[in-house]
């Protein structure tokens, strides 16, 4: 579902049974009601009855294994709420046009949800599809990354002068104290691992170039001012396996392909 309809849809989760249940206040125990009603019964609140069917239908929106430990959960939270249920048709809530208008909006959620899950059954994601996306992303994280350090500061003559301190031996950590990258100064100019495209372009050009160990001899000015670079090391890009990012992926893939669905029904709608 695109991300504009997310909220809607947690309020759903959390209001669809309620709005069902005060729209219509005794539809649920005459359909709830077979022949046999004391065996399908779990509890009665009242006079009404919470049935099995009602909590193997939430067991069944959960996905959650069925255990006894959940059904009696449930079991729980439908009595509560019945009783609170019971009070409010007691003080005419229901028949609030405002509450009216909360009802229609969490039905009309539901049906817009279903509408994207099933849009999602028509157009699952496959395989093929997952395995390309991934990559594209393994591509895009380029094939090398570099442990680097760096010291920022605002001039030019300031960097000369901690490359010149480097050269006599001073100790990039000891002279990294003076960056004003607060957030590397405390960790020695650490930046950790991370691809070129991580960096302006000015940085990774330079230290891409460097070799390990090296430090830049010239400062490498960008837009945050002159760095002076310190390439600690260099390894191939440690990307997750398939496995561990599939679900990620799979989600993002749905995500993207809902959205695609949204704009075309809004691209198609006559809107005045």
């Amino acid at each position: 579902m695109p991300r504009s309809l997310l909220p809607i849809v947690a309020v759903f989760a959390a209001a669809a049974a309620l709005a069902q249940n005060a729209a219509t206040p005794d539809a649920g125990a005459k359909k709830a009601a077979p022949q046999n009603a004391a065996s399908q019964d779990v509890a009665m609140v009242n006079g009404k009855p919470i049935t099995k069917a009602s909590i193997d239908q939430f067991v069944q929106q959960l996905g959650q294994p069925d255990t006894s430990e959940l059904r009696n959960r449930i079991k729980d939270q439908l009595i509560e709420r019945e009783v609170f249920l019971q009070e409010a048709q007691k003080r005419g809530i229901p028949d609030r046009a405002d509450v009216k208008f909360q009802l229609d909006f969490v039905r009309k959620t539901a049906i817009i949800q279903n509408l994207f899950r099933d849009e999602a059954k028509k157009h699952p994601i496959t395989d093929q599809e997952i395995q390309a996306e991934y990559d594209k992303q393994k591509a895009a994280q380029g094939g090398k990354e570099y442990h680097a350090r760096h010291i920022l500061v605002d001039k030019e003559d300031e960097a000369k002068d901690i490359i010149d301190q480097l050269k006599k031996g001073a100790k990039f950590d000891d002279l990294a104290k003076k960056s004003k990258d607060s957030g590397s100064a405390s960790r020695g100019g650490d930046l950790g691992w991370a691809g070129p495209g991580a960096y302006v372009k000015p940085f990774s050009d330079a230290m891409v170039k460097l070799e390990k160990g090296k430090f830049t001899e010239t400062p490498v000015q960008s837009q945050f001012g002159y760095h002076v670079i310190l390439l600690e090391d260099v390894r191939e890009t440690q990307f997750p396996p398939l496995d561990q990012v599939k679900s990620q992926i799979t989600e993002s893939l749905q995500n993207r392909q809902a959205q695609a669905f949204a704009d075309e029904l809004k691209k198609n709608a006559k809107i005045q």
